[in-house]
């Protein structure tokens, strides 16, 4: 079943059940049960034993500690804890009315995590958690709703990251470009450089960018955007109270009348450069010869350092705690254990979703879904001027259905490089750039998708919430991004696929934005 048009069936079966029941983990357990019952060949035994070795895998693999998933689990427990002691010691209502002074209006408190979710571009996890510890006090407080933060953080943080080369995702793109060209004998430029020549042809990308700005200025509501923000502004309610939510505290939890802005600026501030100083240094120690910046986010331990961060923005947490319960007496010590466990239980329906997700990535990635789809792109007789528009459609499909953009990276841009060499060579970079671009496209509306799992997380959002509400989003953004790529085929200019993305973008904004809402929606 490995490589064949059956591998699609437990991608297909698990999202097709998440719509349908909005239970994610029924529906990716169903999506695990088909994926292990294919590769056992029907066989219950081998399919119990399949399953659990991928779940084993999760912890333990080669017989080693498998510090990616742990650490990154970790760092999830530890920023529940981070946000509960936030909430106690009073940062987060003292951040709050300070921000209600400064932004005056519901397109200013989007804008906010717009804007942050562009500037924190070192790593697509830190991004989408660390900018919903930020934004989530201000977004709450102008009754914009949950999914609508989770759909601003996802749409920036991914997108970001892909065009820079000063990014984990970048280190890794670059890596993988160099060894194509050098594979393919081209010498004319370097990785950094035909990196940097493919950030302006990453159409999806600037698409996505445009379109959150767009939705925050012009207040568009498309399909069940629509009814999440009529709740949070007619009713106060940012999420659904019967859904589940990541992220979200679920018991309220005292709250210090002492509390400052200090008290959530500096464990952010703490968090953000232990985490960054830690890439750096992973990257530097196990970078040799001339460590360039380049080289050491190319070589960073991005999980321990996500670990090593949080727990510098943890000890700061609690001594900010202690200096409320002990010297302001502004709250009890004795709230102490209680803020442990509800902020580790904040992060437990991430942590099972993201168990579960990976368990199904592991199998989808046995029965090579991902290499059956690359296959199809490499054997068809296709026309030269459709390539960059054929490659974006097909790692849209690839990585939504094996929730891994960078899989999709690893597996479809070798292809690319291998097809326009033995065709024509001129549309190298433009071909990588639309792997690239319909990579992201295909993470943002798959909701196996760990960054997209994280992003729900970061906003305290319900995961199938936040996947369903920005499907409509990122489909329209990935439509006039298609458009973009056919002019690149046909015409083979950069400068007319960014002017007609541009046009089209324009024409949406001014059509969609029309009785969108009122000018009341907007303040408060």
């Amino acid at each position: 079943m490995a490589n064949t048009i059956f591998s699609l069936l437990p991608p297909l079966v698990a999202i097709l059940m998440v719509v349908l029941t909005r239970r994610v983990l029924l529906s990716l357990g169903v999506g695990i049960i088909t994926a292990a019952f294919l590769l056992a060949d029907f066989g219950i035994g081998k399919t119990l034993s399949i399953i659990w070795e991928a779940v084993k895998g999760i912890f333990v693999a080669e017989g080693a500690l498998n510090t990616w998933n742990v650490y990154i689990i970790l760092f999830l427990l530890v920023l529940g804890i981070i946000t509960a002691f936030i909430n106690i010691s009073g940062g987060s209502r003292a951040f709050g009315e300070w921000a209600m002074k400064r932004v005056k209006t519901r397109a200013g408190a989007q804008l906010v995590g717009a804007v942050l979710g562009i500037i924190i571009f070192i790593d697509d996890y830190f991004n989408a958690l660390a900018v919903g510890q930020i934004s989530r006090p201000i977004t709450d407080r102008h009754k914009v709703s949950r999914a609508k933060l989770a759909y601003l953080i996802d749409s920036t943080s991914a997108p970001v990251c892909v065009v820079s080369p000063v990014s984990s995702w970048g280190a890794y793109i670059i890596a993988l470009i160099g060894t194509i060209l050098a594979g393919h004998g081209v010498t004319e430029y370097s990785a950094f450089s035909a990196f940097m020549q493919m950030v302006p042809m990453n159409l999806y990308v600037w698409t996505a960018l445009a379109m959150v700005f767009i939705v925050a200025f012009r207040n568009i509501q498309i399909g069940p955007m629509k009814a999440h923000e009529e709740r949070a502004v007619k009713e106060g309610l940012v999420l659904d109270p019967d859904k589940p939510a990541p992220g979200e505290l679920k018991d309220d939890l005292p709250t210090s009348t002492t509390g400052s802005v200090g008290d959530l600026v500096w464990p952010i501030i703490a968090l953000i450069f232990g985490t960054v100083g830690s890439m750096v240094w992973t990257g530097y120690t196990a970078t040799e010869g001339s460590a360039t910046i380049l080289k050491i986010f190319e070589n960073t331990d991005v999980a321990k350092s996500l670990i090593i961060g949080s727990l510098i923005g943890l000890a700061l947490t609690l001594l900010l705690f202690l200096r409320q319960a002990v010297v302001l007496k502004g709250v009890s010590a004795g709230v102490f254990g209680k803020g442990i466990w509800e902020g580790v239980k904040s992060m437990l329906p991430a942590v099972y979703i993201l168990i579960f997700a990976w368990a199904i990535v592991d199998l989808i990635g046995q029965l090579e879904t991902g290499t059956y789809l690359a296959g199809v792109v490499e054997n068809s007789n296709i026309s030269l001027s459709l390539l960059p528009i054929i490659l974006f459609v097909i790692a849209g499909i690839m990585a939504f259905s094996t929730g891994t953009s960078w899989g999709s990276f690893g597996i479809l841009l070798p292809i690319a490089g291998d097809v326009v060499a033995a065709t024509d060579i001129s549309l190298l970079l433009p071909a990588m750039a639309a792997v690239l671009a319909g990579a992201v496209f295909g993470d943002h509306c798959s909701p196996i998708s760990d960054t997209t799992i994280l992003s729900s997380t970061g906003a305290g959002c319900n995961h199938i919430d936040h996947v369903l509400t920005q499907l409509p989003y990122a489909l329209i953004s990935a439509l006039i991004a298609a458009v973009g790529y056919l002019v690149i085929g046909f015409t083979g200019s950069t400068i007319f696929a960014l002017i007609s993305v541009a046009v089209l973008l324009a024409a949406f904004a001014f059509i969609a934005g029309r009785g969108q809402g009122t000018s009341a929606e907007f303040t408060d």
